[in-house]
């Protein structure tokens, strides 16, 4: 099955939602591993999250594993590696978390890797004629750092990190993202296309009917789009008087992130970072969400709320305030999304008109179309 890509310009004045076949279709999922997620640049969690000489996690993109390590190196540099083994292709490595000695060592046969990648050990091999450990290397993958961001692309050749960031570089500084410190995480195991994640989290047309506690500190028609075309996308909403942050009590729940100006200060940020990664900054913290397919109907969506490095310590800390808050409009937000993956799944289903306040999900259509069809 060939799937119809139309064109980019379908979904702009006018624009309607996409055909039910991108929703359900395993076909489609298939060409997004290599056209989306095989050729973009992927989230694959935080530079702390491998903080120390040696630490490692397993990512999974594009159907890969993808050990991201640092290296014991001079430099102690972040690097990554497919999970593969040299010699017969075993997987290195099981566990999804942890920290290496100063080798990775294959469970099967024992070759055995430095933390650079390089062969230093192949039992037996010195008898076979021609073998030099110089040329089994692990496979390595691009790797580049984003205000603290990891970020990985599966091509041989990607596109240059800075070119595809430029939009977004240094816009954020104000929030000093890299310095941010991790403090809570939340697993979620969404029922639906990871596409109706992405689109729902770009819109907020939906939050009277499906957000009551964000609607009351974030009204819907506040705000303004900045980001309107490409890869990046959002924009802001103004925290409503009396409120100072998104929490449930209302409440700033930790130290600023930044110096900002008065407008800043009763403002939230919401971005989509294309293809797979969302970002929320408030005052007194923000929430990065990486989304990633499991299957044409499931996604899993992993939720980190991140604050000053000194919040934790500092008087009035209360990061549970942020997090009932978002994980409560998490959940509605699941709930709604796999109600849209049961709806576009039936075969009555059929494109339905975007309205202006539903702008940002047309443009990311754009841009996930544009993709889809390059090269064709």
């Amino acid at each position: 099955m060939t799937m119809f890509h139309p064109t980019t310009d379908t979904y702009r004045a006018g624009a309607r939602t996409m055909l039910g076949e991108y929703y359900t279709s395993d076909t489609v999922l298939r060409e997004e591993r290599e056209r989306v997620f095989a050729s973009n640049w992927i989230c694959v969690g935080r530079e702390s999250d491998v903080a120390e000489p040696g630490a490692f996690v397993l990512a999974d993109v594009a159907g890969e594993s993808i050990i991201i390590v640092r290296d014991r190196g001079a430099e102690s540099k972040v690097r990554a590696f497919y999970n593969v083994c040299r010699h017969r292709g075993t997987r290195l490595c099981a566990e999804t978390t942890g920290r290496f000695g100063e080798t990775i060592q294959c469970p099967y046969h024992a070759w055995t890797y430095r933390l650079d990648g390089r062969l230093t050990g192949a039992p037996h091999m010195g008898e076979t004629e021609g073998f030099s450990m110089a040329d089994y290397p692990l496979h390595a993958v691009a790797l580049e750092r984003w205000e603290g961001f990891l970020f990985v692309n599966l091509s041989k050749s990607p596109e240059p990190f800075a070119t595809v960031f430029a939009p977004v570089n240094n816009r954020f500084a104000r929030y000093n993202l890299a310095s941010l410190r991790t403090v809570r995480r939340i697993d979620y195991d969404v029922k639906a296309n990871w596409k109706l994640v992405m689109q729902n989290y770009s819109e907020c047309l939906h939050c009277p009917t499906i957000h009551p506690e964000l609607t009351t500190k974030l009204p819907y028609t506040s705000g303004a789009n900045d980001l309107t075309e490409g890869a990046f996308l959002g924009g802001y909403m103004e925290i409503k008087a009396p409120h100072e942050s998104a929490t449930m009590s209302g409440r700033a729940c930790a130290l600023p992130l930044g110096e900002f100006s008065d407008a800043d200060k009763v403002r939230a940020y919401y971005y989509t970072l294309f293809p797979t990664m969302m970002l929320s900054m408030h005052p007194d913290y923000a929430v990065f969400y990486s989304v990633r397919p499991v299957a044409v109907d499931r996604s899993a969506v992993r939720c980190e709320w991140m604050v000053h490095p000194d919040a934790p310590a500092a008087p009035g800390y209360n990061i549970a305030d942020a997090e009932e808050f978002w994980d409560r409009t998490n959940r509605q937000d699941w709930d709604i999304c796999a109600r849209s993956q049961a709806g576009v799944s039936s075969r009555a289903y059929a494109p339905g008109p975007y309205s202006p306040r539903e702008s940002i999900p047309a443009a990311w259509d754009r841009e996930y179309l544009r993709v889809m069809s390059a090269g064709q």
